[in-house]
């Protein structure tokens, strides 16, 4: 119910409002991903150099081929050969050296093709981990609005294809695309110079139409691939989502209903599907009668001048093995085009999480937060509100209203009121998951806006009521409070927050596994794991938001004890709905519709016979 504001309030007009971001160009995508690359600029540059030498021993091998058919021809092309030595050197010696020849060029053309994917193959990895781990980063550092309006399976499905799209956009224009074009113009300039121009112009003719046949109608067709993508993300989404509340489906019995609404995402998915595959098939048909035309027209060309007597058989074997090389990878283009369009837009999704703005930031000359002891804390005059945006009635619905109180250095200040009064609100902001609206908060009066958010974090320890663990090791997760921690400190830490006997006694100890966030404890040892992280930070403020709503009686009386010992010498804020808990505090504030309505010490507060002697009064009466 604490998050009853954030819930209802509709997004504001930023990034994350699920508005449509405008179109961008295939270019710009590839501007934004060409920086990446060149950190390897020399790797690219040989691998450029490898792949155009590839391809001249390519084009050298039809070249060597006719060569060799002419020499093995029994009138040796178009002159007859006079005398028996004549004809043994041109079966012995001429073929053995072409035949050598043609070997090498053959070889030549693996290995230059294998060396420019080893020298690029670091490019493309290292490109890759510098997005990703870019994109990661990014992620963590955007506001918790972003991440209770993300959607947890789509967003990784992006990532994913974004990473996945980095490997397949080189893969396909630098080994495929390129060579294509340079190997292209090697044969146009070579037909045109060697025999008449018609067999260029042919061929130039062939590939204006198959290029702009394919182009045509893969743009048309893209959409039926974007709209793939979009339903598999969203059955994606659903999945994850329905799996992550696995507890819930079970609870009421909804297995069939969460399958239900599974498979309509899957059929929607299964009829964009078909409809881009057949609109593929058509794409293929039209471009294998392209290059049939073509094929027909170069062949008839190269026969008729055979016969004609102006070309030799050599180069009729010629020209038919430079369309096999032409032509074989053309077939491929439709296909190829299609994957670097769906790879920049892949890419381009990913991108676009980059450059999702920070709601909280930064400033350019933020400093780091220095503490010496347990500082001060103030809140002066704060307002906020989650929701900034809207009209009418519902415009900017405030959460806080000029809150201000003070948390004395070492003194500990604790919260309470109704569900929905803003009491975590005050321990979000304190944090800077979002920045005041109006007023300041101050650490040593310091304005926490005016400092690094790292430094302020460090300085901070919190014990939340919805308790998430990450799906590793009861160890890893206590440790999580100071990685590198020791085991013994470990130890000291459970100890103290009263897990350690119940960690004992499992079979596999401080190495058992707590499950997908948290699910194998139950919610006591959960709330006692992240005491025990807590205290294993130690930092100098500290903030109870219910830290002991989830366990029993007894175990919370001992905890309550062994965490005013821990909070002695520490600015502390505790919030919390059992007034039991706060008694010790040296002031209690109580808060209701976002302002601090009563203030003082337990007794004060009793004696004054307000909101906190009546929410008392009914805790006692219930047995709370």
């Amino acid at each position: 119910m604490r998050r009853a504001a954030e819930l209802t309030a509709p997004p504001p007009a930023t990034a994350t409002s699920g508005v449509p971001p405008p179109a961008r160009s295939d270019w710009a995508t590839l501007q934004r991903l060409f920086p990446y690359l060149w950190q390897y600029k020399w790797r690219v540059l040989a691998a450029l150099g490898f792949m155009v030498a590839a391809k001249m021993a390519n084009v050298g091998v039809p070249v060597l081929l006719k060569s060799l058919v002419d020499a093995m021809s029994p009138t040796g092309g178009r002159n007859p050969i006079e005398g028996a030595p004549a004809l043994v050197q041109a079966v012995l010696v001429v073929p053995v050296a072409l035949v050598v020849a043609y070997g090498l060029l053959r070889l030549s053309t693996s290995v230059f093709a294998e060396l420019r994917e080893l020298i690029f193959a670091k490019a493309t990895e290292g490109a890759a981990r510098s997005i990703s781990l870019e994109v990661f980063r990014h992620l963590h550092a955007l506001s918790l609005r972003f991440h209770l309006e993300r959607q947890t399976g789509g967003m990784t499905r992006d990532i994913e294809r974004g990473t996945r799209g980095v490997h397949s956009l080189i893969s396909y224009s630098l080994y495929s695309i390129i060579p294509t074009l340079i190997e292209v113009a090697l044969v146009l300039t070579l037909l045109a110079v060697k025999f008449d121009v018609w067999f260029a112009w042919i061929t130039i003719i062939a590939l204006v139409f198959y290029v702009a046949f394919t182009v045509t109608v893969t743009e048309w067709r893209t959409k039926f691939r974007r709209q793939m993508n979009e339903l598999d993300s969203t059955a994606h989404s659903r999945a994850i989502d329905s799996l992550l509340n696995y507890e819930t489906v079970k609870y009421f019995n909804n297995e069939e209903f969460e399958a239900r609404r599974y498979d309509q995402n899957l059929e929607r998915y299964r009829r964009a599907a078909l409809k881009s595959q057949s609109t593929l098939s058509l794409l293929n048909t039209g471009q294998q009668l392209i290059i049939a035309v073509s094929l027909v027209a170069m062949l008839y060309r190269a026969t008729l001048g055979v016969v004609e007597g102006r070309m030799t058989l050599g180069d009729l074997v010629m020209i038919n093995a430079f369309m096999i090389q032409l032509y074989i990878p053309l077939g491929f283009l439709g296909v190829l085009y299609r994957e670097i369009k769906q790879s920049l837009t892949d890419l381009d999704k990913m991108f676009r999480l980059l450059e999702k703005e920070r709601e909280v930031s930064d400033r350019p000359d933020a400093r780091d937060l220095q503490l010496a002891a347990a500082p001060t804390v103030r809140f002066e005059g704060v307002h906020f509100a989650y929701d900034t945006g809207g009209s009418g009635a519902k415009a900017g619905r405030p959460i806080l209203q000029d809150v201000s109180f003070e948390i004395p250095s070492g003194r500990t200040v604790a919260v309470v009121g109704p569900s929905g009064a803003g009491k975590s609100t005050l321990s979000r902001l304190l944090y800077r998951f979002y920045d005041v609206q109006q007023g300041r908060i101050t650490i040593d009066g310091q304005d926490i806006r005016d400092l690094t958010q790292a430094s302020v974090r460090r300085a901070i320890g919190i014990v939340p009521q919805d308790t998430v663990l990450f799906n590793d090791t009861i160890e890893y997760n206590i440790a999580y409070g100071s990685p590198g921690a020791s085991h013994a400190q470990v130890e000291d830490a459970a100890r103290a927050a009263r897990i350690h006997d119940f960690i004992a006694s499992t079979p596999q100890g401080y190495d058992a596994l707590v499950g997908e966030r948290g699910l194998k404890l139950s919610g006591g040892e959960k709330q006692r794991v992240a005491i025990a992280r807590t205290l294993l930070k130690n930092p100098p403020i500290l903030i109870f938001d219910e830290a002991t709503s989830a366990l029993d009686s007894a175990n919370e009386r001992a905890i309550q004890a062994e965490l005013q010992g821990v909070a002695r010498n520490k600015t502390t804020l505790v919030i919390a709905h059992r007034l039991s808990t706060v008694v010790d505090a040296h002031e209690i504030l109580v808060m209701e519709g976002g302002r601090v309505v009563e203030r003082g010490a337990h007794a004060q507060l009793l004696a004054a016979n307000g909101p906190y002697a009546r929410m008392w009064a009914l805790q006692q009466a219930g047995g709370e």
